[in-house]
């Protein structure tokens, strides 16, 4: 069903090309760079391919709606991105001891292929698990030939 000709696979394939403007000084990668990179590298996400849309899971817990953001970016690039921030919970006598869940900023980036309907994209969160759905534009009307009317010739 989703072989690696499909146009999802080749999509997927081409989520970051880091080589371009991202290595500007000398082949060091800016901050943003590093920044954005590991908010990607720590944020897995499952996507899949339907008869009529592609949808893509991301794990959430914790966060609300207003801390989660999902933009089309440059035409055809799914933007999943927001921030988990720590809770303010510092009191007087009060230190964390381990502090293991990641907090900060998070961030995937998902080229679309050409048939992602950009017009019909939603998002939900329950149970917090953000499922994003984008439909797929309805494949084209194959091209009727035109038939030319044969007329028969007259003769002067």
């Amino acid at each position: 069903m989703l072989g690696v000709d499909s146009p999802l696979f080749s999509a997927l394939a081409h989520l970051v090309d880091p080589s371009e403007d991202h290595e500007k000084s000398f082949g060091n990668p800016t901050r943003t760079y590093v920044r954005d990179a590991r908010a990607m590298a720590s944020t897995p996400a499952d996507v899949k391919e339907l008869p009529s849309s592609y949808v893509f899971t991301i794990d959430m817990p914790g966060l609300k709606t207003e801390d989660m953001k999902v933009q089309i970016e440059e035409g055809n690039v799914l933007v999943i991105s927001g921030e988990r921030k720590r809770p303010e919970e510092e009191k007087d006598g009060v230190k964390y001891l381990r502090m293991e869940r990641r907090m900060g900023k998070f961030m995937r980036k998902f080229v679309l292929p050409e048939n992602a309907n950009l017009e019909a994209v939603s998002a939900i969160c329950q149970d917090g698990v953000l499922t994003v759905t984008v439909a797929k534009l309805p494949p084209p009307e194959p091209k009727k030939p035109k038939t030319i009317e044969v007329k028969v010739a007259r003769e002067n």
